[in-house]
């Protein structure tokens, strides 16, 4: 403030002095009027200095309080001159308007950030330099870590570069992940212009149409499937009734006969219509990873005891291993349990009579799956078993080893396909090991549920 006050006297006093001078010089005053005179300018010359230079300093806090809204506000007096004293007013009032701007400025990014984060389609800003700059919550969920793996589709980076160059119109494209699910993707670009504060240049919008392309297909699906593989047993049907309407009207026996044929025939339509009802099913959700915790020791325990009755009728022993305690698996009860009964079934059905089947649930985490934890149920029956060249087409739906021995035993041909897509599902793997005349063992790995980082 010193300074600015010597300033200020400098510049007050300058002139006066300069003209003194040049009175004394022409004689039209006397030196030692001149250096009273000097003196009284001075003296009045540093006190207007130093009201001034104060009134500076505080107009300066004003102006620093304006361009800090976060600053505490401080009391502090008006400045004595007049017109400092409108500056000083005039900058309290830009100072008010702008705490209020920058509230409301503040207002619409929280709300902006709620919207952002419960869209339910994944959204990912941009840079110039396609970093990913900002994700919201549908974007973590939907794709966690893969999301660099994502943006290198070459469809998509195409399309981005698209986007990049044209400000004004947005650009749509459609891409296909395969993993880990096959997901059909719909991407919307949208380019800001002028770009973000933090750099964000472009929009990302990922719409998941995997429901809607699933459901396409499964209507296309169940009809050409439904329609083969209920020809054989309806075609039966009619012929047994038009057999009973005529020849057979009045043989009790033949009756009772193709009576006992026709119940079998319908029990195998409404197996076949069950298992492609829960197919359908399952294709929806395959998409959408389960969330809930379940213990894959529990569940399997559940189910032997609800196959038990079943494996008694063909003297068949089941025989549980592994530790009693494992992780729990992220999982959809119902649809494991489906799991397990389609494996349990097929083991019982096509296993030994009198043999037995071995149930194993441990934990792994190396060797030949994913290197994370993981939970791994593996059934073995001491069945005929499998050859070689039927093992890739195990999982496709209505593919039978024996097409004969299937229908006999009730099998639709759907059982493994149900298993892949449920394991898909939970992000799992599912391995058919067999060999012809050594039986036939089925495993599912499926992800155990990570234990939250503790921090250090």
């Amino acid at each position: 403030m010193l300074r600015l006050a010597l300033g200020a006297l400098v510049a007050i006093t300058l002139a006066p002095t300069l003209v003194f001078a040049a009175l004394v010089i022409a004689g039209q005053l006397s030196p030692l009027a001149a250096l009273v005179s000097l003196a009284a300018v001075i003296a009045g010359a540093a006190g207007l200095a130093m009201i001034w230079a104060e009134d500076v300093r505080l107009v300066r806090r004003a102006l620093r309080a304006a361009a800090d809204p976060q600053a505490a506000p401080n009391s502090r007096p008006p400045p004595s001159l007049p017109q400092m004293g409108l500056l000083s007013r005039d900058i309290d009032r830009l100072s008010r308007q702008l705490a209020e701007r920058d509230a409301m400025l503040s207002r619409l990014l929280k709300t902006d950030e709620i919207i952002i984060e419960t869209l339910p389609d994944p959204l990912l800003v941009l840079g110039e330099d396609r970093a990913v700059k900002r994700t919201n919550r549908a974007a973590r969920t939907a794709f966690d870590n893969d999301i660099q793996a994502v943006l290198r589709q070459p469809i998509l980076r195409d399309a981005i570069g698209r986007a990049l160059k044209n400000d004004a119109t947005p650009v749509q494209a459609e891409f296909a992940l395969a993993v880990p699910i096959p997901r059909d993707i719909v991407a919307t670009l949208l380019t800001l212009d002028p770009p973000l504060p933090d750099g964000g240049r472009l929009i990302l919008v990922l719409s998941d149409r995997t429901r809607e392309r699933a459901l396409e297909r499964m209507r296309a699906d169940f009809v050409a499937n439904a329609s083969h593989e209920l020809r054989t047993p309806l075609a039966s049907l009619i012929g047994f009734i038009d057999t009973l309407r005529g020849p057979a009207r009045d043989d009790p026996p033949a009756r009772d006969r193709f009576l006992g044929i026709m119940a079998e025939q319908a029990e195998r339509m409404n197996r076949l219509i069950a298992d492609l009802l829960s197919l359908s099913r399952v294709e929806l959700t395959e998409h959408q990873p389960p969330r809930e915790p379940i213990d894959p020791r529990a569940l399997t325990e559940r189910m032997l005891a609800e196959m038990e009755p079943r494996a008694l009728d063909r003297q068949i022993r089941i025989e549980l291993s592994g530790p009693e305690a494992v992780p729990p698996v992220l999982g959809d009860a119902d649809q494991l349990m489906q799991v397990l009964q389609n494996l349990l079934d097929n083991a019982v059905k096509y296993g030994k009579s009198g043999g037995r089947v071995r149930v194993l649930v441990e934990p792994v985490q190396a060797g030949r799956w994913p290197n994370r934890p993981g939970v791994l149920l593996a059934v073995s029956d001491d069945g005929p078993g499998i050859a070689k060249s039927h093992l890739p087409r195990l999982t496709e739906r209505f593919y039978r080893v024996d097409k004969g021995r299937s229908r006999s035993v009730g099998g639709t041909g759907l059982g493994l396909a149900i298993v892949k897509h449920v394991v898909n599902r939970h992000r799992g793997q599912l391995v058919i090991e067999s060999e012809e005349g050594k039986g036939a063992t089925f495993l599912v790995w499926l992800p155990a549920v990570q234990e939250p980082a503790t921090p250090s």
